[in-house]
């Protein structure tokens, strides 16, 4: 049996997982703690990294060496870039990239990154099984989209910043963690999927939205984890 990494970012997103969890071990390591349990029968082990691309990586990569999991799943809130996904809604990352990783002065694309290239793709294996339980549940209260997840150290509220990630990477969401937790994997040979839900979109004043959403995002990621968990096709 596959067992499962799933890390967050932040304490809302834990929460929400943690209640879908049975059987929980806490066990604390380098000041971060794991929580070890079954979702729908399957083993996972649960983490809060933090926030930020280097909290993320620092994070799976302990996720990978300390409890060996054979796949890990991102779920959090984003921030919509896309005018067809709004509040509450969710996206499953096809790609990640990294807006803010520029050496175009070497005459890259901005967001390549030597030894892995413009984007890391999600586990296209675990895509192909997502897609067709998502399609067989018809009617939701939000819409679900497979997409291009950008990445950045910077929580993006600038409308021109939105629109310049958007028309270079053709990106639909942007986050704090997903490139570096994909890079990660990509690097140590790992499977790799993201759940994003939408609570906010960068229009200068998103923080406060981003605070008033985050619980709704994070627990329709849960949902959409849950779906996913349950199948058993």
């Amino acid at each position: 049996m596959d067992k499962l990494g799933i890390v967050v970012a932040m304490e809302e997103e834990k929460d929400a997982v943690k209640e879908l969890m049975e059987d929980v071990e806490l066990e604390e390591s380098y000041e971060l703690d794991f929580y070890k349990g079954k979702i729908q029968g399957k083993k996972c082990i649960l983490v809060q990294s933090g926030v930020g691309k280097v909290n993320a990586a620092r994070t799976t990569q302990l996720l990978i060496d300390k409890y060996k999991v054979d796949k890990v799943i991102n779920v959090g809130a984003a921030a919509s870039i896309n005018p067809l996904l709004n509040i509450g809604d969710i996206l499953i990352g096809k790609y990640v990239v990294q807006h803010d990783f520029d050496i175009t002065a070497f005459g890259h694309s901005k967001g390549y990154i030597t030894g892995v290239g413009n984007s890391v793709e999600c586990d296209s294996i675990s895509l192909e099984r997502i897609e067709k339980i998502i399609n067989n549940k018809k009617q939701r209260d939000y819409n679900v989209k497979f997409g291009i997840v950008a990445t950045g150290d910077v929580f993006c509220t600038e409308i021109s910043m939105r629109d310049e990630i958007r028309a270079t990477f053709d990106a639909d969401v942007v986050d704090m963690e997903c490139g570096a937790i994909g890079q990660v994997c990509y690097l140590d040979n790992i499977p790799f999927i993201v759940i994003r839900g939408v609570s906010d979109t960068p229009d200068g004043n998103n923080a406060n939205t981003f605070d008033k959403n985050l619980e709704l995002a994070s627990k329709r990621c849960v949902e959409i984890l849950n779906e996913i968990l349950e199948d058993r096709s």
